[in-house]
């Protein structure tokens, strides 16, 4: 709730001020040279950092536990400039097998025009990652809790085993957020968020950021994101910041409302299978418990029907909305297959436990019967 801030003579303002400027001016020659240089120097240049930008990075920095974090324009700018930025032609990443669809497709996009290629496996396998290490593979990309069927990694097992190797670990830990895990104590080197969702919270920005927990390595990442021209805008980093606020006490709402849904909906007869960890028959059910202290507020669920049953569905909700995107204090509902994971095969999203019929929701913070009232309306 106290973000860091630039100091002002004799006072300090309540909120974080909004820093519109693109650069900053200098008397000495000599100051400005060096602040070209620095991620933490003195300001000169908004694509380098603004101060607006730098309160949101290091108050994310201090609740992930990192040594320094980057702002960019959106999530996938985030995860682009950490996996470009690590990166090079003929390397081989090693991923988990249940991903966000925009990242699948980029990691399609590596294989295609750069020759990085890719291998697949289970988010709670060390075995299987050391199985796929081969001599050009230089990291590990895991997400804490998967997109949309709610898989959770074993972090610890897997950061330890790509520590072992000599690999750096990328952990996507938007849908978790530090509320509710904080990779890099379980071993992971970056850390990337689309603060578009949780952090921000209301539906109103797009934008992205990578924690990363070596200061050798943040200023490595650093260098190539100024180059690259990721940075984010200083009234979004602010929309952010003003969000963040909020985040401990929005996300146990969102975890309480999954819960009650994700129960009732697991009973419904039109209901074939639920998607959640907080449900003792989720596959990471066991290593939910271990890992989070809450389950998070997005899962998805199968209908009976198939794909014509999901889009009744969608069509039929009231207060739930049909939109893209997720962790605003509104509900939303989705359809995978032909949305967020579009760029998957068939076979790869009967791979990812994606069906015709599965439907994601985004569960917001409205009141747990309003909810309920809406869903089964609309499954009737």
């Amino acid at each position: 709730m106290h973000i860091p801030q630039a100091p002002v003579d004799g006072s300090r303002p309540m909120t974080v001020p909004i820093y519109q400027t693109s650069g900053f001016s200098f008397s000495d020659p000599a100051v400005m040279a060096e602040a070209m240089g620095s991620p933490t120097g003195p300001f000169v240049y908004s694509r380098y950092t603004n101060p607006t930008v730098r309160s949101l990075e290091l108050a994310v920095s201090g609740l992930e536990g990192g040594a320094g974090a980057i702002a960019t324009g959106s999530g996938m700018s985030a995860i682009n400039t950490v996996l470009l930025g690590l990166l090079r032609p003929g390397d081989h990443l090693i991923a988990q097998r249940a991903l966000y669809g925009g990242t699948s497709a980029m990691l399609s996009e590596l294989a295609a025009r750069f020759g990085i290629s890719v291998t697949h496996v289970p988010g709670d396998d060390p075995a299987a990652l050391r199985a796929a290490r081969r001599p050009e593979t230089r990291l590990v990309y895991l997400e804490t809790i998967s997109n949309p069927t709610a898989l959770v990694a074993d972090l610890p097992g897997m950061c330890a085993a790509a520590r072992e190797l000599g690999l750096l670990s990328v952990v996507d830990n938007t849908f978790a957020t530090p509320m509710l895990c904080r990779p890099i104590e379980h071993g992971a080197d970056v850390v990337v968020h689309s603060t578009t969702k949780y952090l921000s919270g209301h539906s109103d920005v797009v934008g992205g950021l990578a924690v990363i927990a070596d200061a050798g390595l943040y200023e490595r990442v650093w260098h190539f994101a100024i180059e690259l021209g990721a940075s984010a805008d200083p009234f979004a980093a602010w929309l952010v910041v003003r969000g963040l606020q909020t985040l401990a006490l929005r996300m146990e709402r969102h975890c309480a409302n999954a819960e009650y849904l994700a129960t009732r909906l697991a009973a419904h007869p039109a209901v074939t299978a639920v998607h959640w960890p907080g449900l003792a028959s989720h596959p990471s059910y066991e290593l939910g418990r271990k890992l989070l202290p809450g389950f998070g507020g997005v899962f998805s669920f199968d209908l009976a029907g198939g794909r014509a049953a999901g889009e009744r569905f969608m069509k039929a909700v009231r207060l739930a909305v049909l939109a893209p995107s997720l962790g605003g204090v509104e509900t939303l509902v989705m359809h995978p297959a032909t949305t967020s994971h579009r760029s998957l095969t068939a076979e790869e999203l009967a791979a990812n436990g994606i069906g015709e019929g599965t439907v994601r929701i985004a569960v917001g913070i409205e009141h747990p019967e309003d909810l309920w009232a809406d869903v089964s309306q609309a499954l009737a």
